[in-house]
């Protein structure tokens, strides 16, 4: 205990560290998701931001440098019109006019103005010429210096810069040097415009002379230079403009730098913080070597976290933590089942040592109570057989029958047992159905008479003649069913009925539509009042009336004769699938009891047992037994009305005759002899009508049915047609209920005057009555009074008795005692038991018959007598013995037996033209036992077949015939 406790703690353990090591993973996995979604989205936003910025700047250096270009050309106007002309086709006001029309060219500038370049010998003459004297940025007289720059041409918008030498300020002197050296664009340093105080940059171009070649030095453009054009360029308005053009500017913020001194960068345009964020920068490319200048470019706000990059991994943490508890929760799962298991598995072991032991309890059981029932009714039969007076011979018949009626009861209970284990087998031998029912009607005919009952029962055609199953098993549904339908009936009828399932199942749709169990509904009468039903009494189940009835029945031949003439290559396997009804006019099964029907050991209330005896086991038997068969069991009770019970059964069609196998027949073949005679039925009730003709067709003769005996008078004679054919009726069959003695005499009387006086043409008149007293009742007025339950077999006889018929000669089967004693006698026969009664009474029972018994009571000494050779045909071994078992003692008689036809075969085989017959004694297990497992046994330890005890005639019968039957045929 203590170490299933340690590994369960042990188990927990690591569960817990499993559990916590996949919640890090978990985790782990989801922030390693969200670090990811969120870099991704941060790298997106970037290089979104680069391509707005890259695009920006783009198009800003593209709008630079168109402006740059149309510079370029007005250099090349002023080079063109205005150097060494005279006049020059420029002045003032044609620059001025021009350059305000063409501004739209030049967007990005607020003006433009042209300055000549002047050098110092030549200020006079230039002051002079243009009338007024050159000037500083600050509106001074310029200083003298080796040359000038004064605007001569300005644009309205820059006219302030008329008369100022542009070289007078320090930077913009260095600008025009750079301007001229190069040859290209130049910027100056950011400064606030005047005017819009917008911060700019002044843009400066040389004008060379138009024969400056491609490919000039800087000494050769400087010296070609004439003059320069410059134009303040308004940063801050162009990136606006621009700016506005474009989408997302609402997202982004946008600086553009002057950075040619990088320790100290100036904004041309943007605040002057970028919040601590980095920003992506972009160079600007101005044209301007010198200089240099960039744009940078940032998020206006962070840019906020994606909701994926916080739903993902949060989904993702919840389907690991989901996934974890599946597999946590199928972990527990697992060890609960193996868990589980384990206990099954237990508990498997304890029902199966359960099962072995509640199957040797049976077996002891059933061995320690029928071994002394065996010697209780085998002494009863002893006694019997010998000079008794009229008392002793009741009381023991009655003691025999007590003793039978203890054995029933073990047997049910000990078959309610084998099923619930599951050890109850069905055979699969062919059977002769209708006889089979026969049989078992035969049973309560005595009850029947007594009770004075109606007790029939009925075969549809088309129901095979011989079928392969069980017949006890079959024989013994019925027989319960049967029975307690008589057992609770004092009135009315008792009706068994047999037809194949699809038949049933158009008679079920054809049926009135009443209720059942007790409820309110009527079923179609005759027009005397009564039910058109066996009795004249209503019957539980509506379904069961005449309509429904007759579309079971068939003016066609009975498939007795069709299936004789079928090709015996047919297939035995056709299944088919019977539906047997029990139907009785009894006091019906109380409302409130119906649940319980099948209940074992279960009746309708106290007073049943009390009154009609049983244990209730019997349908509970039969309803397990039905469904080992493949079939089911139901019923329809009314209280006061009588109960119809109904089960199925699927069976295979056999065309093999029954007759064949004596050992297997249940009942002895119909005679032949009366085929093709005639008979007239007098009966007013259709359906126990169509029961006889049924039985009286199965012996071939041709019925005709009239329902008067003024009806059978004229049947008979031929009147109006109605005679069955040109021959006359052999017999007339009168139902006793429609027998008028007052009327029907003189009827009678006049049916023998149609004879002409020819006695062997009077019919034999056979009355049907229901009980004895009846019988002594009528039994002057008529050839012959039977007393039903009529039977196929009990017809024959009445008529073969009539009419003098002369039967073929049957075979054995007629008389079972004399084809035993020719089986038995002069056969010696050891009989082995431990009980010195049974002994007695086998003894005894083998006697009968003529066989010389040897009796000893154990296996050992069975041993000794039986080593080859010895005298002994045949051996009835006990199972349970003490010392040595019928088990053990048979596998030692068969080890003596090989061994000793081995050596026989070694002496004989040498010798050419001897036949070797190797020595084997039947040995049948004689038991008490009668469960599965007992016969299984026998038949592993080498014995050739089983009679339970009290074994009876018909046991000894069916042994001795399969084993002995070989060695007795010249005897026979």
């Amino acid at each position: 205990m203590g170490g299933k406790y340690c590994g369960a703690r042990k188990k927990r353990g690591w569960r817990g560290l499993a559990v916590a090591v996949w919640v890090a993973v978990a985790v782990a996995c989801s922030a390693t998701m969200h670090w990811q979604l969120r870099q991704e989205s941060m790298d997106r936003a970037e290089e979104r931001l680069i391509s707005m910025c890259e695009e920006r700047a783009r198009m800003l250096q593209e709008q630079f440098g168109v402006t740059v270009n149309h510079v370029h050309a007005l250099a090349i106007l002023i080079s063109t019109f205005h150097y060494e002309k005279l006049p020059s086709a420029i002045d003032q006001e044609t620059f001025a006019k021009y350059t305000g029309r063409t501004s739209f060219e030049r967007p990005l500038l607020n003006g433009v103005a042209y300055a000549q370049r002047v050098f110092h010998h030549e200020r006079e003459m230039f002051e002079s010429q243009q009338g007024w004297i050159m000037n500083t940025m600050q509106r001074e007289l310029a200083p003298p210096q080796l040359e000038y720059a004064p605007v001569i041409f300005s644009q309205d918008t820059v006219s302030y810069l008329a008369r100022i030498d542009m070289m007078s300020g320090e930077e913009d002197r260095e600008n025009i040097l750079r301007a001229r050296t190069t040859g290209k664009a130049v910027l100056t340093n950011p400064f606030r415009l005047l005017g819009s105080n917008h911060l700019g940059v002044v843009l400066t171009f040389a004008v060379y002379r138009p024969d400056l070649p491609a490919d000039a030095s800087v000494e050769q453009r400087v010296e070609a230079t004439i003059g320069y054009l410059g134009g303040a360029f308004d940063v801050e308005s162009l990136v606006e403009n621009l700016l506005s053009k474009l989408a997302g500017n609402q997202d982004i913020v946008v600086n553009v730098y002057d950075v040619t001194n990088a320790s100290e960068a100036m904004v041309l345009y943007g605040p002057p913080t970028l919040d601590g964020q980095v920003p992506h920068v972009s160079m600007l490319d101005f044209g301007d070597p010198f200089r240099r200048h960039e744009m940078r470019c940032r998020y206006r706000e962070k840019p906020p976290m994606p909701w994926s990059a916080i739903t993902n991994p949060l989904g993702t943490f919840v389907i690991w933590m989901l996934l974890g508890y599946i597999i946590c929760a199928a972990w527990s799962r697992y060890d609960k089942v193996s868990e589980d298991c384990r206990k099954m598995e237990e508990l498997k072991t304890q029902a199966e040592a359960a099962d072995v032991a509640k199957s040797q309890f049976l077996a002891t059981v059933s061995h320690e109570i029928r071994t002394p029932m065996n010697g209780v009714l085998g002494m009863l039969d002893m006694l019997l057989g010998t000079d008794l007076t009229m008392t002793q011979k009741d009381y023991a018949q009655t003691a025999q029958m007590c003793g039978r009626a203890l054995i029933t009861l073990i047997n049910d209970v000990l078959d309610r047992a084998k099923i619930e284990a599951g050890k109850l087998e069905l055979e699969a031998v062919p059977f002769d159905l209708r006889s089979l029912m026969d049989d078992v009607i035969s049973l309560f005919s005595s009850k029947s008479r007594e009770k004075c009952i109606e007790l029939a029962v009925f075969v549809c055609d088309d129901v095979p003649k011989v079928v392969l199953g069980d017949p006890w098993r079959f024989r013994q549904i019925l027989t319960n069913l049967v029975g307690n339908a008589v057992k609770f009936t004092d009135r009315g009828h008792v009706f068994v009925r047999v037809c194949l399932a699809e038949n049933s199942t158009m008679e079920t749709n054809q049926a009135l539509h009443g209720s059942m169990n007790g409820k309110d509904g009527k079923v179609e009468s005759a027009a005397n009042g009564a039910f058109n039903t066996l009795s004249g009494f209503e019957a539980a189940d509506r379904r069961n009336n005449w309509q429904c009835f007759k579309l079971l029945l068939s003016d066609k031949e009975s498939l007795l004769d069709d299936l004789e003439g079928e090709n015996s290559s047919q297939n035995d396997s056709d299944r088919v699938t019977l539906v047997i009804s029990i139907e009785d006019t009894g006091v019906g099964i109380p409302l409130q009891a119906q649940d319980r029907v099948f209940t074992p050991f279960m009746q309708a209330d106290s007073s049943t047992s009390r009154n009609y005896g049983g244990t209730g086991i019997g349908l509970s038997i039969s309803k397990c037994l039905a469904e080992l068969m493949g079939g089911q069991i139901n019923f329809t009770s009314r209280p006061f009305v009588g109960s119809t019970f109904t089960f199925s059964a699927t069976l295979k069609r056999s065309y093999k005759d029954t007759s064949a196998d004596s050992s297997r027949s249940l009942s002895e073949a119909l005679p032949t002899a009366f085929k093709g005679m005639k008979a007239i039925l007098i009966d007013g009730r259709p359906v126990r009508s169509a029961v006889t003709r049924y039985h009286l067709k199965r012996l071939g003769i041709i019925v005709q049915v009239v329902n008067s005996m003024s009806a059978g008078v004229k049947a008979f004679s031929g009147q109006n047609g109605a005679t069955i054919s040109r021959e006359k009726a052999t017999m007339l069959f009168i139902e006793s209920d429609f027998w008028r003695p007052e009327t029907d005499v003189q009827l009678l009387n006049r049916l023998c005057e149609h004879t002409n006086g020819q006695m062997s043409d009077v019919p034999k008149v056979v009355l049907l009555v229901t009980s004895e007293a009846d019988k002594d009742k009528y039994g002057l007025a008529f050839d012959i009074v039977m007393c039903k339950p009529i039977r196929a077999s009990t017809i024959a006889s009445c008529i073969q008795q009539l009419l003098k018929v002369e039967m073929p000669d049957r075979k054995e089967n007629q008389n079972r005692p004399s084809f035993l004693r020719s089986l038995l006698v002069g056969k010696n026969i050891l009989v082995v038991d431990d009980n010195k009664v049974n002994l007695r009474v086998a003894a005894a029972a083998l006697k009968k018959y003529g066989a010389n018994v040897h009796c000893v009571e154990n296996g050992k000494d069975a041993i000794g007598l039986l080593k080859p050779p010895h005298r002994f045909d045949a051996c009835f071994m006990d199972v349970q013995m003490p010392e040595m078992d019928g088990f053990e003692a048979t596998r030692q008689i068969r080890q003596m037996e090989m061994k000793a036809n081995e050596e026989r075969k070694a002496k004989l085989g040498s010798v050419e033209g001897t036949t070797f017959v190797e020595c084997h004694l039947p040995v049948l297990a004689m038991t008490a036992d009668v469960i599965q497992a007992t016969y299984e046994e026998c038949i592993k330890s080498g014995m050739d077949g089983y009679v339970s005890k009290p074994f009876d005639e018909e046991q000894l019968y069916q042994a001795v015939s399969r084993l002995v039957v070989g060695t007795t045929d010249s005897a026979v």
